[in-house]
């Protein structure tokens, strides 16, 4: 596990607002789950915003555990389901503990995959839903962002349109008590027929449902004071180079760490070597 703290820019007398982002261990082949050189772009960039502090942690969960002291949100982008470092040993009760102090939490692509049962139930507390196999799916489709809500994560994002692994169908609170969604688009037919699933497709259930949009990005406001944020893209990491897709994500952390969004949300830049620096060797 490594660690790194970026310098964060500060305008003011009070501390910087700390945020942890968690990359996981290399997975997939070049340019896809690139969880380090995605997180470590992020982290960058939210160090250009007065008063965060971000800091990366790569290769998953981290042998020490003080770096989540003081933080105000915690991300996790990494590979989930039954191996998802959140549910290991235990993990998730250590993380209630802090979401019991109001810690943000968000959760990126496979991140939002546990099993379901505990790490489900506590999935749906936590940020109001998850990826449950055999009930959600995971096509590679072209999502078309048509409009989107007026919230502060939305800030200075425009429709957009890219292709990525996004999940949909995903196991929410019962009737999205709570949940607020953010990115919504409609797979095509073909989308919801295809076979190139993990596991294989097409399902019935969702072949069944033809026509109807579907949430592939949420967040929710905890009873405890904390934020949740949910979001089913980030297997392609050349998406970090849409200007919406990222300033989205930006805006997030912001948000999901109870900061401030600016009016026209997180500017930021990145250079066709910027995106190709720190991948993983695959």
């Amino acid at each position: 596990m490594l660690s790194a703290t970026f310098a964060a820019t500060t305008t003011a007398e009070e501390p910087a607002a700390k945020i942890v982002l968690i990359a996981g261990r290399p997975s997939h082949g070049p340019g896809d789950h690139e969880f380090n050189a995605g997180c470590k772009l992020m982290a960058e960039r939210l160090a250009n915003v007065p008063g965060v502090e971000p800091v990366l942690v790569a290769g998953g969960w981290p042998k020490d555990e003080s770096v989540f002291d003081g933080a105000k949100a915690l991300v996790f982008f990494m590979d989930g389901g039954a191996g998802h470092p959140a549910i290991q040993g235990d993990h998730l009760e250590k993380l209630q503990k802090l979401v019991d102090q109001g810690v943000g939490l968000a959760f990126m692509h496979y991140g939002v995959e546990v099993p379901k049962g505990e790490p489900g139930d506590t999935f749906l507390n936590w940020i109001g839903g998850y990826y449950e196999t055999g009930y959600s799916t995971n096509p590679h489709w072209k999502a078309e962002i048509q409009s989107l809500p007026d919230h502060p994560i939305t800030r200075g994002v425009k429709p957009f349109a890219v292709v990525d692994e996004w999940y949909y169908n995903i196991r929410f609170r019962p009737d999205m008590e709570g949940v607020t969604p953010i990115l919504v688009a409609t797979p095509d037919d073909k989308t919801r027929d295809t076979s190139h699933t993990s596991p294989a497709g097409p399902y019935k259930h969702i072949q069944e449902a033809k026509g109807r949009p579907e949430v592939l990005a949420w967040v929710v406001e905890r009873p405890d004071g904390g934020r949740g944020y949910g979001f089913t893209g980030g297997h392609a990491h050349a998406n970090w180079g849409d200007p919406n897709f990222r300033k989205l994500n930006l805006n997030a952390l912001l948000w999901t760490a109870g900061l401030d969004v600016p009016e026209g949300g997180v500017a930021s830049e990145v250079s066709p070597e910027e995106l190709k620096a720190n991948l993983d060797p695959k």
